[in-house]
């Protein structure tokens, strides 16, 4: 890797950071689609899962007190049952369509949460484990878990603080996940750890001011933040859908 692609991956690292550490999501999906600028997904993709792993870890020990665990723990369990069917559905359906049907019906929900919809109550256990069955077969169908799991936090009653922090303990879990499968796909090697290890010092810097400057941040400021990216993040995988169904129709 020559210091320019070294150094302009550090910064993206560092920018996508701090986006995760002031909203607790987005880091993958934003790093991800900049480093594809600068080198093979296949490349640098297990090293992102292990970065985002770290970034949990590191602000695991501030938010342990806010994770709201009752919602948290049905939600894992249906992410879990969700994902292989996701990845079933990832291997005999296009994905395009669904792609693009996930970034509708996030832009639906982005619309009302903007609107002011709100839950009145937090959701029983069967409500929180169908959100997580949903997240898991968006994550194995196409990649893209989060917005399900995102939505379901910000239209609760459970506040800014716990949202964020369930989050990250869902997020560090599904990364264990993804992390164990590229495992066994032998993805995983010591080059990958070398390229982890050389960006962690960005992500760090990066995760330190964002989860700074979320100690002060504006309850109502946080949720439009979080809202403005949940619709960049459906726009960006509809435009993934439309060009891969363009180009298979090409």
């Amino acid at each position: 890797m020559s210091p320019l692609v070294l150094g302009l991956g550090s910064f993206f690292v560092f920018l996508a950071a701090i986006v995760r550490g002031y909203l607790g999501f987005g880091f993958s999906l934003l790093v991800i689609t900049a480093l594809s600028l600068l080198m093979a997904p296949a490349t640098f993709i297990p090293a992102i899962f292990m970065l985002e792993i770290a970034a949990s870890l590191h602000l695991l020990p501030g938010i342990w007190k806010d994770i709201h665990w009752r919602s948290l723990a049905p939600l894992i369990i249906g992410c879990a049952i969700g994902t292989p069917l996701g990845v079933w559905l990832l291997a005999n359906m296009p994905a395009p369509p669904m792609q693009v049907a996930l970034a509708l019906f996030v832009l639906t929900a982005v619309w009302f949460l903007f609107r002011g919809f709100a839950l009145k109550t937090m959701p029983g256990t069967a409500a929180s484990g169908t959100v997580g069955a949903a997240s898991g077969l968006a994550n194995g169908a196409f990649g893209i878990g989060g917005p399900p799991a995102i939505l379901f936090y910000f239209a609760s009653p459970a506040g800014h603080d716990a949202g964020r922090a369930s989050l990250i303990a869902y997020f560090l879990m599904t990364d264990l996940i993804g992390l164990a499968f590229l495992s066994q796909e032998a993805l995983i090697t010591w080059d990958t750890v070398y390229l982890a290890l050389l960006f962690l010092p960005a992500l760090i810097i990066g995760n330190w001011m964002g989860a700074r400057s979320f100690k002060s941040a504006d309850p109502a400021s946080f949720r439009k933040w979080v809202l403005i990216l949940l619709a960049v993040l459906a726009v960006l995988s509809a435009a993934k859908g439309i060009a891969a169904y363009w180009n298979a129709a090409v």
